[in-house]
């Protein structure tokens, strides 16, 4: 009868739906209504997503997506943007600018290769793959800051000609401690190859024709990493030459002052020390619970280096030298020597140990500071 199969017909369509977008019809369960309308699950997939910040769900045509970030118009609005280099969406906190008015930010990646290409003055956060010079085990990394003659990209390029004039060696970061200057760093050198092959004369040279000063500025330091993995094979063993070098510094701090060039207020600015203790494992415990950060004597923050902060900078290229001299000895007798041995060692057995052949650099400068055990020699000035 016509009534049975109306009833019949009844059952039927209250066990499926129409799909608002596909027209198609679907089982009841698998609806899902959204923004009013009926949807089957793989329109909802198609045209539907939800935001990866709020995690409202949204049409996907009101919103901003790169394959793996998806947010919705208003988060997007309020706290993202589009990496200019590569189309990535990212919080605009992690987004880089080459300078403050500059409307296009870029992810860290294209960041950094667009600075390469660009040259001149990298920022302060740059840092590229480290490229080893010379034999190790032991690789000493400078970073030279010169200032007084402007942070100029031309400036820049012109130094990174002379430093890279064969291989590249240098590279030139923005650094916000000075006036009007920039930040030399180096790759990763042996002691041997800063003296012989990398072209630090000529780099000087240039600076100071460029009209930079970098003792004279007062703004400067010179910076010089260790890799810790020339300090000992374990961590436990680099741990304890770490501690000598330490107890080093602390128990030798006037005269490592005077070496440095630095004032008192400096130091204790920019290369604080931890203070002096009875033996090195005491120095490098009171080091590990300072919280003082990066502006100490022997800054241990880094993953594979330690920085020794100490240094006026300078332009004097025996000076340069002498400095790099004077770290690799300070490291040569912490990892060569006990602790109770160490303890032991006065400034004078100290000096008395570098040898003419090895360190001439070091000695002249020794003398010039009256730090050498024989008679000092005038000094020239500094720049």
């Amino acid at each position: 009868a016509p009534g049975y199969l109306n009833f019949l017909e009844d059952i039927h369509m209250s066990e499926t739906f129409i799909c608002a977008l596909c027209g198609r019809e679907h089982p009841i369960e698998s609806r899902t209504v959204f923004d009013g309308k009926a949807l089957c699950p793989t329109c909802l997939e198609e045209h539907t997503c939800v935001c990866d910040r709020c995690g409202d769900r949204i049409w996907a045509s009101n919103s901003h997506s790169d394959g793996s970030t998806t947010v919705c118009n208003d988060c997007f609005d309020r706290h993202y943007d589009t990496c200019a280099g590569c189309g990535r969406i990212l919080p605009y906190d992690d987004l880089h600018y080459f300078s403050d008015d500059d409307p296009d930010g870029y992810c860290a990646e294209c960041y950094q290769r667009h600075q390469e290409e660009r040259g001149g003055v990298q920022s302060y956060y740059y840092k590229p793959d480290p490229i080893f010079y010379g034999s190790g085990p032991r690789f000493l990394g400078v970073e030279l800051e010169i200032d007084d003659g402007g942070e100029s990209d031309r400036n820049a390029n012109d130094l990174m000609r002379t430093g890279n004039r064969d291989y590249d060696h240098i590279y030139i970061k923005h650094d916000g401690s000075l006036d009007d200057g920039l930040e030399i760093v180096t790759h990763p050198m042996s002691l041997d190859y800063h003296r012989t092959q990398m072209p630090w004369r000529e780099i000087v040279d240039h600076a100071k024709a460029l009209h930079y000063t970098s003792h004279k500025a007062g703004t400067c330091g010179l910076h010089v990493h260790v890799n810790r993995s020339s300090l000992g094979r374990t961590c436990r063993q680099q741990d304890d030459t770490i501690a000598r070098i330490l107890f080093f510094v602390e128990n030798h701090w006037n005269e490592l002052l005077r070496f440095s060039r630095r004032t008192p207020a400096q130091m204790d600015r920019w290369a604080a020390r931890y203070g002096r203790k009875d033996d090195p494992k005491s120095v490098l415990d009171c080091a590990k619970r300072s919280g003082k950060g990066r502006y100490t004597c022997v800054n241990l923050d880094n993953d594979d280096t330690i920085e020794f902060r100490m240094f006026r900078g300078t332009l004097k290229y025996n000076t340069l030298i002498a400095t790099l001299q004077l770290v690799d000895q300070i490291c040569n007798v912490a990892f060569l020597l006990s602790d109770e041995a160490m303890q032991d060692l006065t400034w004078s057995l100290f000096v008395s140990g570098l040898s003419e052949e090895d360190a001439p650099e070091l000695i002249q400068y020794l003398k010039e500071q009256r730090l050498y055990v024989s008679d000092p020699v005038e000094a020239s000035e500094e720049v």
